[in-house]
Parts: C-alpha cells; structure tokens; sequence
C-alpha cells in the first residue's frame, strides 16, 4: 500500500507540474501585452516630459521641466524592469524564449552582477541595458513618428550615461591609493571597450542623423570603421584602440581628462614596444614599427602639444625642446616630404629612446632595433668592426653599437 500510494502521490504532482507550465504558457502573453502597454504609456509621457524639458522657452522654469523629465524618466525604467522579470524572465524559465529574449535575459544578469562591487557602474549601466533593450523593439516594430521622436530621447541619454561611466573609470585610473589593483589592467579594456561600443552604436547613429555636427571627426571614424571587420590581431587592436582615443579627445575631453588619456597613450606604447621587440617576422615587425611611430606622434600631436598644466616644469621645458625641432621639421613638408618623413622619424625614435632607459620593462632588443634605424638614415656613426687600444686591436662591432647613447 505504502509504495502505491507512493506512485500515486508521484503521478499527481507530476500531472500537477505539467498542468502549472501549461497554464503559465497560455497566460505570458496576457501579462507581455499588459506590461507591454504599460511600458508605452510610461514611453509616451517620459518622451512628452522630455520633449518639453529639452525645447527652449523663457516661459517655462527648466527645473521644473528637469523635475518632471526626471520623475517619468524613472517611472518608465522601472516599467521596463518589471517588463523583463515578469516577461522574459518567465519566457526564459518556460523555454518559450526566442534567442533575443534569451540573450536580453543573459546581459541582465551581466548587469546585476555588478551591483555589489561595482554600484555606480552598475546603476548606469542597467538604465543602459533597459533603454537599449526597448530602443531595439522600437526600431524593429514601431511606427517612424515614434522611432524619430524616441532618437532624440536615445541619443541625449546615452550620451549622459557614456559620459558617465567612463569618469567613472577615469576616477579609478587617476586613483593613486588604489594599491590593491596597481596595474590597473582591467580598467584600460574597459575604457576601450566602451569607447569602441559607443562610436559603433552611438556615434554611428549621430552621424545618420546629424551628419553636419561631426565632419570634424568623419576620417578618424573611417579609419575607425576599417577596424570593425574581420579579425583583428594584436597590431590591429592596438592600433584600434589608437583611433579610439584620438576620438575620445573630440568627444569626451571632460570624462577622460587629459591626465587619463596621457596614461592610456603610455599603456598602448607599452603594448606596440612590446610587440616590435618580440616580433620576428621582418615585415610584421616593420608593421608594428611603423605603427609604433605614428603612435608616438598621436600622443605628442594630439596630447601633450594641447597640455596646459604641467606637475613637472623639467618635463614641460623638454617637451618644448623638443616642440621647437618637430615644428622645424615640419617645414620640409612642402619642399622635400621624403626628408620631412625621415627627420621626423629620427626625432621620434631618439625620444622614445630617452623612455625606453628611464622604464622597469627590459627593451634591450627594442633599442637595437632603434639603433640600426637610425644607422641606417645616417643618424649614429657606424664603428668598425674592431677598434685599437696600445696598438691593439679590441672588441668588436656590435659591442660598441650597444653602448652607443642617442
């Protein structure tokens, strides 16, 4: 009796479950079409708040205007919130998911998982996800007037938010007592991976819209765009995040101050060091090289030449030492280019030569590699192969190439 009751229990709850998921499967869609107008009505006010907020009029108070964005800006994220745990959340577990659904499901949770350690980043990043996630259904199922009127909304807060987190990623950079992550590795990726996905998805949607705003920056983002294809090695990479911060300068001067951005161009030189020395393939390594050149030129053109402030007056008065010879070279541009390119190279190298002895990083091969360059363009004297002492001779070449000093 005892192991037939046992059965029975069994089958009933078991009938039980299944008649559960079949209910829950017929009434998901009721609940997605309820949370579905709810989440368009609070749209609709918060684009009818914004849109008074953001239009220009004396007869209005803007902090009011501000006050009331604000209120059915949260109402309506919170709307969103609740859309995805009582919806997709339910689909997901259900297995009616479709593979959006799932993935919005999965970057959720991504997003979540920050709040513990990484509050702020968090916060924005949720507001990021929620909006992206309706921003996406908008595009694929709403009418055109609703789709213009939403991209401004879009593009405005995203803009907020980008902005936001990368000075949060700028405090933690400049942050001097953080000893626990001296390195900071893990900072520099995310600075670039949000540079790289703000160009590709907001930058890109900018330019639709607004091309007249941004023909400043038109060929950094071409060159940017050449990046977004196939894969990339690590040349590539460096040399894509090279074109990252020479946008960022354009568009985020006050979210990555210049001290952060100096500190960004110093751990991509690193990198492209790094790989000219461990390079062995001969043209590979004249890629990386040259790379490293125009690199090297970014950070001096694009950043310290645009340096106010300077911690260190020694430094300052060297760079204007060295301002002085590249403005000098510059003149051949006109009458003689292939000098011009040859002058300007040699400076760079013999620059990047004074860092290079001043670094914990071991680039002994690197600055053979700068040597015979700058051997090669006639910059160093070449010392024979033997050289005499008392009559005798000593030594040899590549010896004496070693303990030349630029």
């Amino acid at each position: 009796m005892e192991e037939r009751s046992l059965r029975i229990t069994g089958a009933d709850t078991n009938f039980f479950s299944k008649l559960t998921n079949t209910l829950t499967r017929i009434l998901i869609p009721t609940k997605i079409g309820i949370n579905g107008m709810f989440v368009s009505m609070k749209r609709n006010a918060m684009l009818k708040a914004y849109e008074a907020y953001a239009k220009e009029s004396e007869d209005y108070n803007t902090d009011e205007l501000e006050k009331k964005f604000e209120s059915a800006y949260t109402t309506y994220l919170e709307t969103l919130d609740k859309h995805v745990m009582d919806s997709i959340y339910k689909k997901v577990k259900n297995g009616t998911a479709s593979e959006f659904e799932k993935n919005a499901m999965s970057k959720y949770y991504e997003v979540t998982s920050l709040k513990e350690k990484e509050y702020i980043e968090y916060k924005n990043r949720k507001q990021k996800y929620l909006i992206e996630l309706d921003w996406e259904g908008i595009r694929i199922n709403t009418k055109e007037k609703l789709v213009q009127k939403y991209t401004s909304f879009y593009l405005y807060k995203m803009d907020v938010l980008y902005k936001t987190i990368l000075k949060n990623y700028s405090i933690k950079l400049a942050d001097t007592t953080n000893v626990y992550d001296s390195a900071k590795e893990w900072i520099y990726s995310k600075i670039f991976y949000t540079l790289e996905e703000y160009i590709q998805n907001i930058l890109a949607l900018k330019i639709e819209n607004y091309p007249e705003e941004f023909k400043g920056i038109e060929e950094e983002y071409q060159k940017f765009q050449s990046f977004a294809v196939g894969k990339l090695d690590t040349r590539d990479n460096i040399e894509k995040n090279m074109i990252l911060l020479g946008i960022s300068r354009k568009l985020f001067t006050h979210s990555i101050p210049l001290i952060v951005a100096e500190q960004c161009y110093e751990k991509l030189l690193k990198d492209a060091r790094v790989l000219v020395q461990d390079t062995k393939i001969a043209n590979k390594r004249e890629r990386a090289y040259s790379m490293l050149i125009n690199l090297i030129e970014d950070l001096y053109t694009k950043l310290l030449s645009t340096k106010v402030y300077w911690e260190n007056l020694e430094e300052r008065e060297k760079f204007k030492s060295f301002w002085d010879m590249y403005q000098g070279i510059t003149k051949l541009k006109e009458t003689d280019f292939i000098e011009y390119i040859k002058q300007k190279e040699i400076l760079f190298i013999k620059e990047d030569l004074k860092k290079i002895r001043n670094t914990q990083v071991d680039y002994t091969k690197l600055e053979k590699y700068y040597k015979r360059k700058l051997l090669d363009y006639g910059a160093i004297r070449e010392i024979p192969n033997k050289y005499k002492s008392n009559g005798k001779y000593m030594g040899n070449m590549q010896e004496m190439i070693n303990k030349v000093r630029v």
